[in-house]
């Protein structure tokens, strides 16, 4: 695709105690967003950080914080990561009864914000032909939400050849789960636009080489 690819490395895998230094590393290396997992132990069995965690990172970069809810409830939450300075908030067609989609997607878009559906690998995409014009973001998920490091489920990109054929030009379709520079240039080829990878940005010896190699 010749269009602009958007580079999301999470910090799910940034050292936790270094993680100022490592958002600067990848916003200095060519990062277009930084991606905040939010777990809650409950949607996935796993535990990570919150809104106190977007707000710190608000006040240290100037990338735009794409925030991916995990969690159960998240029509709860989104004036506090509003008010933390998320500028994409992503929650889980999973995590919400069908009737309360619409209304949670035009809650978040009034804040002033993007608004993003995810789907897990078992879902299939047509639940989301009816959000397509209306969403901001479509993330395909890759790997079963809730840890890092996970390898790619390649007929899950399958999915991202649908949404697009069925989206308006302006949708951006995120992947996530298992992202590197061959499974990137799948995930394109079939038409996605944005690329989440933890993993592949954060273990190399060198993040510039790495961002670009997805770009």
């Amino acid at each position: 695709m010749s269009e602009k690819i958007i580079i999301s490395p999470s910090i799910l895998s940034a050292d936790f105690a270094n993680l100022e230094r490592d958002v600067k590393l990848v916003e200095e290396n060519g990062a277009d967003w930084i991606h905040v997992d939010v777990m809650d132990g409950h949607f996935v069995p796993n535990i990570t950080i919150g809104v106190p965690v977007v707000k710190s990172l608000r006040k240290i970069t100037k990338l735009p914080l794409d925030v991916h809810l995990m969690i159960e409830n998240p029509g709860n939450y989104v004036e506090p990561f509003v008010k933390a300075g998320a500028d994409i908030l992503t929650f889980h067609y999973e995590a919400v009864e069908e009737k309360e989609i619409l209304g949670l997607i035009s809650k978040i878009k009034t804040s002033g914000i993007k608004a993003g559906i995810s789907v897990k690998p078992k879902t299939k995409p047509d639940v989301l032909l009816p959000y397509l014009d209306i969403a901001d973001m479509i993330l395909i998920m890759t790997v079963e939400p809730g840890f890092g490091g996970q390898e790619f489920i390649e007929d899950c990109a399958e999915k991202i050849k649908f949404i697009r054929q069925n989206a308006p030009n302006n949708l951006i379709i995120q992947v996530d789960g298992g992202i590197n520079a061959q499974t990137g240039k799948i995930c394109k080829d079939f038409g996605a636009n944005s690329l989440v990878a933890g993993s592949y940005i954060y273990r190399t010896n060198d993040v510039k080489i790495a961002i670009d190699s997805l770009k």
